[in-house]
């Protein structure tokens, strides 16, 4: 075996994103040492790359685990691991195995990852694999959330498939230096450790389509002759050079999705659609209302069902049977009393949440979220045009189109294993481990491909479920939630009340901003307009319904009710939105409110104002147009629309809708018009129609019958 040689390696994190409390944030639980030896043997010979950076970048804990209490417990890396933290493995063949704890939910995250790859490998894309989301396979990952895999999941595997190409070209170096032509047999058995005299000259190398050539000599040496026969260990602790993007020739250009074909046959497998031998069904019967307490329930009639198993267990009963269809029945014949307390109603949210608000002093997300400069009230007052609006946001449902589902399955030495669609398998690892009392490598967690999640499957309730009702069982169980669960216990999107005081002197310049969220989140919450007197502060509240993560975040909310602000105060002004904008946009890279590059920023604007002939006047039946824009998580939008007005019921319709974004380097131009498109149907949902509606601790519209949701025929052009 070959001793490991140290390449330099670094995520560039000056911009990262900083999660907001929905995000479920948790520190994680272990980090696996590798074990070499048992690399090879589950995966074979051939080149593997490691990362080794430090913890603060990756967020990982090296050296910490949890308890059955939950409480933090020291544990040493000296047993055999079950998770493999290699990023790359280069097989004999040839072809490479990526490893990422990301999940593909929809996003088609797989192709842009592997485009990213197969440029800084020099390899054909369809080369690449990437075993993804696999808590035994992959190396430990907070989750895919908080728009972080293109930035920084992609940027460090760029980093490791670049090491990785340097250690195949220093690789190719030895053998031409040894005097050898090609194969495994010429390969010198250590890379040597010395000092800049033990690096091979690689200066008239090049790689290109997974092979190294000698420009000099024409020689040629394939990535399966490098590594055939061998065992090599390298590890990536800081910056290789990765290829600018100008120079991109695989990343950068359109890319068919990767499996494209099985997604539009119904080849491709879900986590609803796996199976496994000897599996039966699961049903939970739920309570009657949020916060219930189940008082009495009798079973009987469903144990006499002929394959049923019932599992009863404090507040938790739900039925195993050998169909879904024997299952749902068995479920129904199960009579429970449920006690819950006196619940609000929808129409009291807002006043609620005002009235549960924390201090910003006893809350730390409230501290963390405020920020002040100036004297706003004074400004505020003295100002020649000025508003106070307040705006609202309702809470809606992620309306994944596949709803929660697991499989799991229990082995004879009560090791634990199960498929499930989520967007953080190592925190539904962790939930499972402390639900059933389990070491943490004695629990599997397996993402498949899922069916959307929208910020909305962070948790594991599903994959607990199904462990304790196959544990009951002692068989494989499938648990899938109806429509009418998933819109009923998932959590939804943080409903919030927005308060807006804000003032311009008559020449159209701001002079004061106060923007107050409740509830909602502090994501995007600071203004990014050139304002001297500014206060901004999000403050936690009591909340009637469960909440968490949706697309876009708080970002969405606050956006919303800024650009709002700015149209009613160009209104006082008389002044023309777009205009009104852009002079309140900063030309000076100067300060740079919120980190936004006010020079982007603007380009935005203009860019959709010109696409969208902002400046010609509205058809007859038209009722408006509008604009808007924003910054966050270092990425520049604006929006103009066109809206109708249907008379005589006022339904509003969007005729035409144009998009201005920049965030950077693209990876995959087809997979961001995609997420562009997708963006904009869903905030048509969000902007429209979509609100859960509630009262007393149950959900009035959970089905999509009652709950609507954009339609072919709200997508304008």
């Amino acid at each position: 075996m070959i001793e490991p040689r140290t390449f330099r390696f670094q995520l560039n994190d000056d911009a990262a994103p900083e999660p907001e409390r929905y995000e479920f944030r948790e520190p994680p639980l272990h980090l696996f040492e590798v074990d070499r030896r048992g690399f090879f043997k589950l995966f074979g010979a051939g080149l593997a790359v490691f990362a080794m950076t430090p913890a603060e970048v990756l967020g990982q804990n090296t050296n910490q685990n949890y308890g059955e209490s939950g409480g933090r417990t020291q544990r040493g890396g000296d047993n055999m691991p079950q998770q493999i933290s290699a990023w790359l493995h280069v097989q004999e063949d040839g072809s490479v195995s990526v490893y990422t704890g990301k999940a593909e939910m929809g996003q088609n995250i797989r192709t842009s990852l592997t485009q990213q790859v197969a440029e800084e490998l020099r390899v054909r894309a369809e080369r690449i694999s990437l075993v993804m989301a696999d808590t035994d396979l992959t190396p430990y990952d907070m989750g895919t959330f908080g728009s972080r895999t293109t930035p920084q999941m992609g940027t460090q595997l760029r980093q490791i498939a670049a090491g990785a190409r340097q250690v195949l070209l220093q690789r190719a170096a030895q053998v031409w230096a040894g005097g050898g032509t090609s194969g495994a047999s010429q390969l010198p058995q250590s890379l040597g450790h010395g000092g800049d005299g033990d690096t091979p000259d690689t200066s008239r190398l090049s790689a290109a389509n997974g092979a190294i050539t000698n420009t000099a000599t024409g020689q040629t040496l394939t990535y399966q002759e490098l590594v055939r026969g061998q065992h090599l260990f390298e590890t990536v602790v800081t910056e290789p050079p990765v290829t600018p993007p100008a120079e991109w020739k695989t990343a950068g250009q359109p890319a068919p999705k990767v499996d494209g074909a099985a997604f539009v046959t119904g080849a491709h497998r879900y986590a609803s659609d796996i199976e496994r031998p000897g599996m039966a069904y699961g049903k939970i019967v739920r309570p009657s209302a949020f916060n219930s307490k189940l008082e009495s329930a009798d079973v009987t009639a469903a144990q006499q069902l002929p394959g049923v198993t019932v599992v009863h267990d404090g507040d938790f009963i739900g039925v195993v049977a050998p169909t879904s269809h024997a299952a749902q029945s068995a479920a129904a014949r199960v009579h429970t009393n449920w006690s819950a307390p006196k619940q609000i109603a929808e129409p009291e949210l807002y006043d609620y949440l005002r009235k549960t608000a924390k201090s910003a002093g006893a809350a730390a997300e409230g501290r963390r979220s405020a920020n002040q400069a100036g004297d706003p009230s004074q400004a505020f007052s003295s100002a020649a045009k000025k508003i106070e609006r307040t705006y609202t946001v309702a809470y809606i449902q992620h309306a994944p189109l596949e709803p929660r589902a697991a499989v799991a399955e229990w082995a004879t030495d009560g090791r634990l294993t199960v498929w499930t669609g989520t967007q953080r398998p190592f925190a539904v690892k962790d939930e499972l481990a402390r639900a059933f009392h389990l070491d943490p490598s004695q629990v599997r967690v397996i993402v498949p491909d899922t069916g959307s999640a929208y910020g909305g499957k962070h948790t594991g309730e599903c994959a607990v479920e199904a462990a304790r009702l196959a544990k009951a069982a002692s068989k494989p169980v499938k648990l899938i939630w109806t429509r009418e669960e998933e819109f009923t216990w998932a959590y939804f999107r943080p409903a919030g009340v927005i308060d807006i005081r804000a003032a311009a002197s008559n020449d159209g310049r701001l002079v004061s901003w106060e923007h107050d969220n409740y509830n909602s989140g502090p994501s995007a919450i600071e203004v990014f307009y050139d304002v001297p007197n500014k206060r901004v502060q999000f403050h936690e509240t009591d909340y009637p319904l469960r909440q968490g993560s949706y697309r876009g975040l708080a970002a969405t909310a606050n956006h919303f009710a800024r650009e709002s602000a700015m149209d009613e105060l160009a209104h006082e002004l008389v002044m023309d939105p777009l205009e009104f904008r852009l002079k309140n946009i900063e030309k000076s890279a100067e300060g740079r409110p919120n980190g936004a590059d006010p020079e982007r920023l603007r380009a935005v604007f203009q860019a959709a104002a010109e696409k969208f002939n902002w400046h010609k006047p509205p058809a007859a039946d038209t009722f408006g147009y509008g604009i808007a824009g924003g910054f966050e998580k270092g990425g520049y939008v604006a929006c103009a629309v066109e809206v109708q007005v249907v008379k005589p019921q006022g339904e509003v319709r969007l005729r035409r809708v144009v998009e201005a974004w920049d965030c950077g380097a693209v990876v995959n131009p087809d997979g961001l018009r995609n997420q562009i498109a997708g963006a904009v149907v869903q905030g048509i949902g969000g902007a429209l129609f979509e609100a859960i509606h509630f009262e007393n601790g149950r959900i009035l519209n959970p089905h999509f019958a009652e709950y609507r949701v954009p339609r072919f025929t709200d997508a304008p052009p």
